[in-house]
């Protein structure tokens, strides 16, 4: 179904499992591509979360994670990859729910070439694979969601999920601390599940 925005307008922890199953596509010069979710990470905001880039207030870069809600937060990682987010909450609230992993479910052939020969599988199976497939640069970032060229579609009740530590939040406040990663269990989408150190969103 079609969410109207005050939908997105809470807590990172309890919209990140309602975002399962949601399908989010993506219009380009070169054709639509859809994804439907497996896997997300929620992010809360300043002085609550020390693996969100929110955590140390407003920045140029972290603008908009204080914006409105549905809307993307788009970043860099490691110099090389483009993750993306939903933020969530009402505007000045900071905080997000990052895109892991995901199944390709219309566009499957312009994804293949995105994705470069990769297996159907692994066409959006982790947060940069993703953003490739989709065709989203980090240029999109602060882009509405609910407006063209995207479409998010969430479902119509909550599907069964697991949930389990976040990936690359380690050491004091991170981990286990964290249990904030919620994926659909046996999902084809879900990404291989890696602990390192780092943040995210």
């Amino acid at each position: 179904m079609t969410a109207s925005r005050s939908f997105f307008e809470r807590d990172p922890v309890e919209l990140a499992p309602l975002l399962l199953g949601a399908v989010l596509s993506h219009e380009t010069p070169e054709g639509r591509v859809a994804i439907r979710l497996s896997e997300v990470e929620a992010y809360r905001g300043v002085g609550e979360d020390p693996g969100s880039h929110a955590n140390r207030g407003l920045t140029p870069r972290t603008a908009v994670m204080f914006g409105e809600a549905a809307h993307l937060y788009a970043y860099f990682s490691y110099g090389m990859h483009t993750c993306l987010n939903i933020v969530s909450r009402p505007a000045g609230e900071a905080s997000a729910v990052l895109l892991r992993g995901a199944t390709v479910v219309e566009g499957i052939e312009l994804a293949r070439v995105r994705r470069g020969g990769a297996s159907d599988r692994d066409l959006a199976r982790g947060p940069a694979r993703l953003a490739i497939a989709l065709g989203v640069p980090l240029a999109a970032t602060g882009a509405d969601l609910l407006a063209s060229p995207f479409e998010l579609r969430v479902p119509s009740a909550p599907v069964p999920f697991a949930t389990g530590p976040r990936t690359g939040v380690n050491g004091a406040g991170g981990g286990a601390a964290y249990p904030w990663r919620f994926w659909i269990p046996g999902d084809p989408g879900v990404s291989p599940y890696r602990r390192h150190a780092g943040a995210h969103a």
